[in-house]
């Protein structure tokens, strides 16, 4: 297969119009409404020169699949919220991504997996960590956000809450990927030296997110992460993506946002709180506000990643720090871009 390194698939769709009557009864067509999504599996050291092409075309392939099947509820008058779910639930069922299925391993050789939600019409929102027997986390919080008064949930207890909820639970050994459990070890033998602090297999056991933004035809907007964590994670860390306002933020005063990266810098710096502040109270356009965090907040704190965000007019920003980022777009014109790699800028040819 053509080796490349910058992906652009367009898409066509039949445009409409809707009508309405006005007081002489003569019918006007009313502009098509906007709607956008955007989606990402995570950032880091995702580099051309260690990817086999036939692994490329997988990762293009899933995140193709997982952004058209958001937009498709959207292009039906779906919620931005449905559309944040659908996408997700595919990326949490390709192993190819940390988060459900392909969830990294702990210390334990156990995998935990956290997630997040919110509405940016009601600042509702909904959050899981450290669950175990849930298929696709993502599901269970939103069910925390519209069916309990808590915004946030743990463990057995949250997996109590999913059985009342009417969930089944999958047995643990659902989330076992030999190709996760070789990372482990890898990490494990790493970290037998200090020197090897900084070797880029430690580094990139600390990243792996998949997350969904989305604006429907209401004019609202919504944000989904969800992740396996940190490889080789002890002592119950959680990372930014189960903690509205780090790894998940959405209003639609401003802007939603899903972040990936190096989640305990993306909790010191508030960072997707962080991006729609700056656009509600400093005036900042979106792609500025991204611009800010990942350029700059994050990286003089120490951290690094990257976040997808869109604003209601359906302004959509990919903004990363890391050699790449898994990345798909629809944007309000119906184009489709994906990307991978730092190179890959997804303009329109």
């Amino acid at each position: 297969m053509k080796n490349f390194t910058f992906f652009s698939i367009f898409l066509s769709f039949i445009a409409f119009s809707c009508i309405s009557s006005n007081k002489n009864g003569d019918l006007e067509a009313s502009q098509t409404p906007k709607f956008a999504i955007a989606i990402h599996g995570g950032a880091g050291t995702i580099l051309k020169n260690s990817m086999s092409d036939s692994l490329e075309t997988a990762y293009v392939n899933v995140l193709s699949q997982a952004v058209r099947a958001g937009h498709n509820i959207l292009a039906s008058g779906g919620s931005a919220i449905d559309a944040v779910g659908v996408s997700i639930n595919i990326l949490e069922d390709s192993p190819l991504f940390n988060a459900g299925k392909g969830a990294v391993f702990t210390n334990d050789q156990t995998n935990e997996l956290d997630a997040s939600i919110m509405d940016g019409s009601t600042l509702n929102a909904g959050a899981v960590a450290g669950v175990t027997q849930i298929k696709n986390p993502i599901d269970l919080a939103r069910s925390v956000m519209e069916q309990s008064p808590h915004v946030f949930m743990y463990g057995v207890g949250a997996e109590t809450f999913a059985l009342e909820q009417g969930f089944t639970l999958v047995d643990p050994d659902y989330f076992y990927t030999q190709r996760r459990l070789d990372h482990l070890k890898r990490v494990q033998d790493a970290e037998k030296d200090v020197s090897t602090f900084y070797d880029p297999v430690l580094k990139g056991a600390k990243y792996g997110t998949v997350g969904c933004v989305a604006l429907d035809q209401n004019g609202n907007i919504a944000a989904g992460t969800s992740t396996g964590g940190m490889t080789n994670k002890r002592f119950g860390r959680i990372g930014d993506a189960p903690m509205i306002g780090a790894g998940t933020y959405a209003n639609n005063k401003s802007c939603a946002v899903s972040a990936t990266g190096w989640g305990e810098y993306f909790i010191r710096g508030v960072a997707a709180y962080d991006i729609a502040a700056m656009i509600e109270y400093g005036g900042f356009d979106l792609d500025r506000a991204t611009q800010e965090v990942i350029d700059h907040k994050i990286p003089d704190l120490g951290g690094d990643g990257g976040v997808i965000g869109i604003d209601a007019l359906g302004n959509i920003s990919m903004r990363f720090n890391t050699p790449g980022m898994y990345r798909a777009q629809i944007d309000t014109s119906g184009t489709l871009k994906v990307g991978i790699y730092k190179s890959d800028t997804l303009l329109t040819k």
